[in-house]
Formats: structure tokens, C-alpha cells, sequence
């Protein structure tokens, strides 16, 4: 009785029916969210995300949802597979297309499987891990593999042996009721309280002022302004463009609002860099970033130390600013396990991708044991 049906672009189901479904208020898995990648041309075959999304029926009732998309590489995904793409190549098998269900160019845990109460979502994984077995070769639908990234925890503790089990690091900033930021200053170690008052007053000698908008705050100007730095921060880092359109980014402004933050920095009155968060009721996700000119810890005041303040402002349990680095720690943000499950159809390239992954789980234990040593909270306060 139940049906896996799949879907070749979201526009084709309507925003009540995606989000009737969804599990709480997470900004990405929003039907507006992966509308606006879709209709600015972000997310399609020619940029090599061509979506194939699995919706779930039963008695013609949609009880189900999962975004996916068939890629033809292994960029935007932050969890990397370039390996195995490569061993592939080398045995003259093909890796791309692959299947993946995850929000694009988006290293946020999150839900990505989502039912009605009372489903089952094992037995709708279930049923799509069949589906993909029984595709033939001449199929135009078949890929090599399915990787399910990162999903929210209770789910990824729950899959199916066949699915391959991978874990990450990121770091989060959790809020532990702190009254204002001095609050949270006061939980950490002497010097690295002294440290972030030296950074933040850095940023303040160099005649830089900070302020925080809201999504209807941002105007069209505003928005071109800040597409300007994020694209010159992509060329700076990486040599090519971002991702993102500006089209992507002024339909979110359209659609959701209530769901964006803006962080701004301005010199004598000139805009010179900026932050464009998301958020839900609980958490803040800090995405994406650009700057006219480097300024002296202005990323951190821009990504981290503002992003700190509204959380506390606001109440929200946690900041998720991101997908890199150790630096972050010593900034007060904590080491956090991510998932992934990987379904491979070749059952030699499975073991061997197995093996793999048991290996590099016993660095990624002894890694996340140091980062947790390195955290600069007081004992007092942990």
C-alpha cells in the first residue's frame, strides 16, 4: 500500500502539501527554500543537480517526502566522496550519476526525511533502497549509489545495515541561558575572554559599525551589494564564482523573510562586508559570507560574535555558523558529531568503501576527543 512516486521538480507539488509534512520549521526544507535554488537556475541537470525528489503515497495520501537529486559530481555536498569517484574511474566503472538527498551547497544537520505521525520512516527508506536495486542498466534513472547527508541524528541511529554509516565534525555554539554575551564571556577561560575583547574591540578601532536586519529590512540595492562580496569571497578562496545567483538570494527575500538575517558592516557609512543567516524557532545557521576588503577580525565579529548575541537576544538554543574549522573553538563553538548513509550498488566497491569508512572513523574519535579538549570553557561553567 505504500507508493514511491518520484517528482522532476518541486514546483510541481504545492507548498501546502511539502511543508504539511515537514517536521518543524527548518529554513532549508522548506518549500520556498529549495524553490528559489530550483527557479534561479542554482539547481537543475546543467549545473549537475537535476532533481528527483521521493514523494511517498499511501492510499494516494502524501505521508512521506525526501529531496533528492542525481548529480554528475560531488561538488557542494561537504561530505566528500571525491575517492571514491576516483577508485571508480580507475576499475573503468562509472560513479556519476549518483542519487543524493541533501539540501544543495548546505552542510546543515537537519530533517530531511519527513512523515506524517505514525509512519515508519525505516520502512520508507526501505522501500526506496528497493527501488534503486531493482533499476536496470539501460535505465536512464539508475546511479551507482544514494547518499543520504547529514540527516538529524535520531534518524541517521536508525538505518538499515545495508546503509553505510559516516560520521563528521562541525561546531556549534550552544546556549547555555547566558544573559547577554558578557555572560557568555564570563563562562570561559581569562585569556580567551581577553582574546574575543580584543578582537571585538579591533574591529571597533578600525571605524567599522555593525548592524543586524531582518529579511524585509534588505532591500534590492542591499541585496546586490551583498551578492557582490559573496561572489569576490568565493573567486578569493576557491577561483571560481559561487554557487548562488542573486536571483536565488532576492527570491528568498521574497518568500521567507521572517526566516533571514542579515548581518552588515559599514566603514564611515560604506557597506564592506556581510553575513546572511538563516533561522528557526531554535536555531541560527550561519551560511554565507563576502567582503569588499579584509579587515582585521571581521569575520569573526560578522559570522560568530553577532551570530552569539541575537541567539542570546532571541532565546535560540544553538548557532550552527558553518561547516569549517578548529578556529572556531577557542571562539567558544563546540565540536558536534554530523552523519551519513551511503547505499553503494557495486557489493565489491560496499566492502571496500566499508573499510574505508572503519578506518577513518578511529581518526575522526580521536579528533573529536581532542577538540573537546581543547574547548576554552572555565570548570565552573561546563
Amino acid at each position: 500500500m505504500l507508493e514511491l512516486r518520484w517528482l522532476s521538480a518541486i514546483e510541481q507539488i504545492s507548498a501546502e502539501q511539502w511543508n504539511g509534512v515537514l517536521n518543524g520549521d527548518n529554513p532549508f526544507m522548506q518549500h520556498a527554500f529549495l524553490l528559489a535554488l530550483e527557479a534561479s537556475g542554482a539547481v537543475c541537470r546543467e549545473t549537475g543537480w537535476q532533481p528527483r525528489h521521493a514523494l511517498f503515497y499511501r492510499h494516494q495520501q502524501l505521508v512521506g517526502l525526501l529531496p533528492a537529486y542525481r548529480k554528475w559530481h560531488s561538488y557542494g555536498e561537504y561530505v566528500f566522496d571525491f575517492s571514491w569517484a576516483e577508485a571508480y574511474h580507475r576499475h573503468g566503472l562509472d560513479y556519476y550519476p549518483k542519487l543524493i538527498s541533501a539540501v544543495p551547497f548546505t552542510p546543515s544537520s537537519g530533517p530531511r526525511l519527513c512523515t506524517l505521525p505514525g509512519e515508519d520512516p525505516i520502512a520508507l527508506i526501505q522501500l526506496l533502497c528497493t527501488r534503486l536495486e531493482q533499476e536496470q542498466e539501460q535505465q536512464e534513472e539508475r546511479c551507482s549509489s544514494w547518499h543520504l547527508l547529514f540527516p538529524e541524528p535520531t534518524l541517521a541511529r536508525r538505518l538499515p545495515s545495508p546503509l553505510l554509516a559516516r560520521q563528521g565534525i562541525q561546531f556549534h555554539w550552544m546556549n547555555r541561558g547566558y544573559r547577554d554575551f558578557e555572560g557568555f564571556l564570563t563562562a570561559l577561560r581569562s585569556r580567551h575572554r581577553k582574546a574575543i575583547r580584543k578582537e571585538r574591540r579591533t574591529v571597533e578601532e578600525q571605524g567599522i559599525e555593525l548592524e543586524r536586519l531582518g529579511g524585509k529590512a534588505i532591500d534590492a540595492a542591499l541585496w546586490r551589494e551583498f551578492h557582490h562580496f559573496y561572489q569576490l569571497t568565493y573567486l578569493k578562496r576557491s577561483g571560481h564564482r559561487g554557487y548562488l545567483p542573486l536571483a536565488f538570494f532576492e527570491q528568498l527575500g521574497r518568500t521567507m523573510p521572517d526566516q533571514l538575517l542579515l548581518v552588515v558592516a559599514r566603514q564611515q557609512g560604506r557597506l564592506v562586508a556581510a553575513a546572511l543567516n538563516l533561522c528557526d524557532s531554535q536555531t541560527l545557521f550561519g551560511r554565507y559570507w563576502g567582503c569588499r576588503q579584509e579587515f582585521d577580525f571581521l569575520h569573526f565579529e560578522t559570522c560568530y560574535y553577532q551570530g552569539i548575541e541575537y541567539c542570546i537576544e532571541r532565546g535560540l538554543s544553538r548557532f550552527d555558523a558553518g561547516a569549517q574549522g578548529q578556529h572556531k573553538i577557542k571562539r567558544g563553538f563546540e565540536p558536534v558529531l554530523t552523519a551519513s548513509s551511503h547505499w553503494i550498488r557495486d557489493p565489491e566497491f560496499r566492502q571496500a568503501i566499508a573499510h574505508f569508512l572503519q578506518r577513518e572513523q578511529l581518526y575522526l574519535d580521536h579528533e573529536f576527543t581532542e577538540a573537546r579538549r581543547l574547548l576554552p570553557y572555565s570548570q565552573a561553567s561546563e
